[in-house]
């Protein structure tokens, strides 16, 4: 019997507000939608965040037996700059400023958020599509909410028309505001540019002579507007109606309030059941920004090259430190904090290693069924795996009684235990056995710290291709070297 039918999964719904017991369209089937990332430049650790949350959420539904499609597309056309419908696009910017083809520009980003993700050790979607594969399906949903009639051309663009929907359907359903205080506060831009409100959104713009990316289109040559990609792929690959669509929470408005818009118009109800938002990533407190150099890129974590960073980390401690809080929650990155979480995952590390010296008995001391039903709890309410983290400590509690005698278990509850945390730990939140520098290796942390001696000693004589041949030879290996104010530091990659 598939674990889902034993267990009672509650999400929380952005739509409602509220904790919703999970009830999938199709029983034993999940379909999950989730934006991806605008391919223009380096994916961002808040990025990462999110999506790490969506793996995590994609891997429990595997985990409890579900047959899930997770669609998760590749923007690669049509996000205006600053997200509005006047403007660049931020590819085709990109692509003007560095002199490159939109397409070489999408490849070498696209590359990047590839190799970012596996580093993390993420699992790849179902399905990843890009909008520019998906013109000929966005451009016959701009025509069946034109015949609709909410939505309108006007010199070659077509806007959906936001106020006529509003009188039969709720637009701000999802966000919560109010229309009419929107257009109170936009009032001043009436009249200003092609639209019919300050509130309509682009579905089709006409390419202006100079705008590298355009299709022939009914209404002009041009580009669909950034809010068409995501209806017109997740209804192509989930249906008019599937279970989840996930994101950041900046996007859900306008974005998914526009999603629900159009999908409304086109089919004449909800797309979605069940609406989740990742909440937002601060550095020291404040949001990162790479204007004001409060950012650390993803790679920035491995090298340790980044001021903010005392030292390298490797993927499965960022990746520790990010799931010790709740998907829906803020979270601060500090260089405090990570070493905290650092000390923590070794330590976890360390007992799960620890389980294969431990021998059955004949009876058990401990409760197992307990505990175990303890960790399904926790990700069953919203996934919240800082309290599933706590859970696998209180089975690191376990293995040190075990390890003392002071508790026993019987070959069953031994099974048992093995099983359910080795599948919370590597299976759903997806860590990786790493052994800690100093931690588990001495004597490699003695041999490398005498090749840095080495390292400095030739520096001191000025034998630089000496000093640069051991560390390319130790970055060859996997250690990395971080010259610092306090000396030279190593991680292992």
């Amino acid at each position: 019997m598939p674990l889902y039918k034993i267990q009672t999964l509650k999400i929380y719904n952005s739509l409602s507000g509220e904790k919703e017991v999970f009830t999938p369209i199709h029983e034993g089937n999940v379909g999950m939608y989730v934006c991806g990332p605008t391919v223009y430049s380096n994916v961002h650790l808040g990025n990462v965040r999110t999506f790490m949350s969506f793996d995590v959420i994609f891997r429990y539904f595997l985990h409890l037996g579900y047959k899930t499609r997770y669609v998760r597309n590749i923007t690669d056309v049509g996000h205006i700059v600053d997200d509005v419908d006047d403007g660049e696009d931020k590819i085709a910017k990109k692509a003007r400023l560095e002199q490159l083809e939109p397409m070489e520009v999408v490849q070498q980003y696209t590359v990047d958020f590839h190799e970012i993700l596996n580093l993390f050790n993420f699992l790849p979607p179902s399905i990843e599509p890009t909008a520019t594969g998906h013109i000929i399906e966005q451009i016959e949903i701009v025509k069946k909410i034109m015949d609709s009639g909410l939505a309108y051309e006007v010199n070659g663009s077509v806007y959906f028309d936001v106020v006529k929907y509003n009188k039969t359907n709720n637009y701000g359903i999802l966000s919560g505001r109010n229309i009419d205080d929107m257009l109170a506060n936009t009032r001043d831009l009436d009249g200003q540019g092609d639209k019919k409100n300050a509130q309509d959104f682009a579905l089709w713009k006409k390419a202006e002579p100079q705008h590298i990316m355009r299709w022939p289109s009914p209404w002009s040559d041009g580009f669909p507007g950034w809010h068409l990609e995501c209806t017109a792929m997740s209804t192509k690959y989930l249906g008019n109606h599937f279970d989840i669509h996930g994101g950041g929470m900046d996007l859900k408005f306008p974005h998914h309030e526009c999603e629900i818009a159009q999908n409304q118009a086109c089919t004449g109800h909800t797309p979605v059941n069940y609406w989740m938002h990742a909440n937002m990533l601060t550095l020291n407190g404040k949001k990162m920004a790479k204007s004001t150099g409060n950012n650390i890129l993803p790679r920035e974590i491995l090298t340790g090259e980044n001021p903010n960073l005392s030292k390298a980390f490797s993927p499965s401690v960022a990746r520790f430190f990010v799931l010790q809080a709740h998907y829906r929650s803020n979270l601060d990155f500090t260089n405090e904090a990570i070493l905290a979480a650092e000390k923590g995952f070794y330590r976890l590390m360390e007992a799960v290693d620890g389980l294969n010296e431990i021998k059955p008995s004949s009876t058990s001391t401990l409760d197992i069924a307990g505990w175990k039903q303890n960790c399904y709890d926790a990700m069953n309410d919203d996934f919240n795996s800082p309290i599933l983290i706590a859970q696998l400590f209180e089975g690191v509690r376990f293995i040190n009684l075990l390890k003392d005698n002071s508790a026993t278990l019987n070959a069953e509850d031994l099974k048992i235990f093995t099983k359910t945390m080795n599948a919370f730990v590597f299976d759903v939140l997806g860590l990786k056995d790493e052994k800690a520098i100093g931690n588990n290796n001495d004597k490699l942390e003695g041999v490398v710290q005498m090749l840095i001696n080495m390292r400095m000693e030739a520096r001191a004589n000025k034998d630089f291709a000496m000093s640069d041949q051991i560390r390319d030879q130790l970055i060859a290996l996997g250690i990395q070297l971080k010259d610092g104010k306090e000396g030279t530091t190593f991680s292992v990659q």
